[in-house]
């Protein structure tokens, strides 16, 4: 899924046509996938993450060193003023190599290794869940941009409609059919009409810049977006859900990591205490070298380090260890409740949402029944012109809710996807 989501991205990015660009809302996910910056640099975290157990383990294999030493001793000197006596230094030129390995340390490289591991699968859940997130707030800029979108135009249609009144209102009074007082209320619609087609290009733009900086671009572009299809009806089972979300989340999974990688680690800090064996074997060849030295040589020796007395300082580190091991798992707890929370909340504001659906629907055919007698009794001296601008008002009132309340259950159904961890 994530590769053609940046073959997707990649495609449209390509595109070099000079007007506004088609775009749908999955287009516009692939785009902020791939390109955003919070999401390459969560990628990027998880790909360091992902070598430490490599550093960690390379405890387990020999390390291999070639040396070349020359020296010239004057008067083979080995006494030092201010330090203890250096040993007798020979005129000599050599090479050798020199193999370590560790033999054991008691379990310490192999929890390192484990914490590490962890460490990196909750640095990929990281990066999941900057996915996620980046995810979301494309979808909630690009509704937020259809929505503008849809409201720009009830606008205009309202300024036309209005000035369509004012203009009859106009022509009726300069005929006497109606008074000043009516021409008056008429403008003022029209004005106000004016100013929500003013607010609702504001809107636009600003809509546009957000859906701009979701998608990881630092300028604005235009964009021919797609509508969606209005999404089914909400679960009836919020329970259920919040079970699904407990599972699902990548934050939890990656707090569950930390938290063992923390265990695992405590364990490693308590490992400092033992003793380490290690193997230590050198060879070299000696060309040229003052008398008595060979021009060939070789050693091995195995070395048991014993911890003695350090102030405390291992047992200092298991215990900052095990504390942080325990402040993880309580952390994970607390993230437990506050996403089971969540879930609840956006389960219960998409389930409102879609009620509004079935009731903005009610109210606009209301409205704009209402609207309608309205006109006709004012054109057929029957009605004020204020009970018209009450009508118009009411109308465009209607639109704009039911414009919201379209677009606001479409947001609230990607809330809820997100709370409860369902991956696009």
């Amino acid at each position: 899924m994530r590769a053609a989501a940046l073959m997707v991205a990649g495609a449209v990015l390509s595109l070099a046509a000079d007007g506004p660009q088609r775009l749908t809302l999955r287009e516009a996910e692939g785009i902020a996938i791939a390109h955003h910056p919070q999401a390459r640099a969560a990628r990027l975290t998880a790909g360091a993450a992902a070598e430490v157990p490599t550093e960690y383990r390379a405890a387990y294999f020999p390390a291999v060193t070639a040396n070349l030493t020359g020296a010239g001793a004057i008067n083979n000197s080995r006494i030092a003023a201010g330090a203890l006596n250096n040993p007798l230094v020979y005129d000599r030129f050599a090479s050798g190599i020199t193999i370590s390995q560790m033999i054991t340390d008691l379990g310490r490289t192999s929890n390192l290794v484990a914490s590490a591991r962890l460490h990196a699968k909750a640095e990929q859940s990281a990066s999941q869940a900057t996915r996620d997130q980046v995810v979301l707030e494309v979808d909630r800029t690009f509704y937020t941009l259809l929505r503008a979108q849809a409201l720009l135009r009830v606008a205009r249609e309202t300024v036309e409609a209005r000035q369509l009144v004012a203009d009859q209102v106009r022509t009726l009074a300069e005929s006497k059919l109606k008074s000043n007082l009516d021409v008056s209320f008429a403008n003022v619609n029209l004005s106000e009409a004016k100013l929500l087609l003013a607010n609702a290009r504001s809107g636009v733009e600003a809509a546009r810049t957000e859906f701009a900086t979701a998608l990881g671009d630092a300028s604005p572009r235009a964009f021919d977006l797609v509508e969606e299809p209005l999404a089914g009806a909400v679960p009836e089972d919020g329970d259920g859900l919040v079970k699904q979300a407990l599972g699902a989340r990548p934050e939890l999974a990656g707090l569950r990591a930390e938290a063992e990688a923390a265990a695992r680690f405590a364990q490693a800090e308590r490992a400092l205490q033992y003793p380490t064996v290690n193997a230590l074997v050198t060879s070299g060849y000696t060309p040229a070298a003052q008398s008595p030295l060979q021009d060939r040589w070789a050693a091995a020796g195995v070395n048991i380090s014993i911890p003695l007395f350090n102030g405390k300082l291992y047992s200092a580190r298991h215990r900052e260890a095990q504390y942080k091991a325990e402040a993880a798992v309580q952390k994970l707890r607390d993230l437990e409740n506050r996403i089971a929370r969540d879930v609840r909340v956006a389960w219960l504001d998409a389930r409102t949402a879609y009620e509004r659906l079935d009731l903005t629907r009610q109210l606009l055919e209301q409205a704009r029944m209402a609207y309608d007698l309205a006109q006709g009794r004012y054109e057929l001296g029957l009605g004020s012109i204020v009970e018209l601008s009450q009508a118009q008002l009411n109308r465009t009132s209607a639109e704009i809710a039911g414009v919201s309340a379209g677009y606001g259950y479409q947001l609230q159904r990607a809330v809820l996807d997100y709370q409860v961890g369902v991956t696009r």
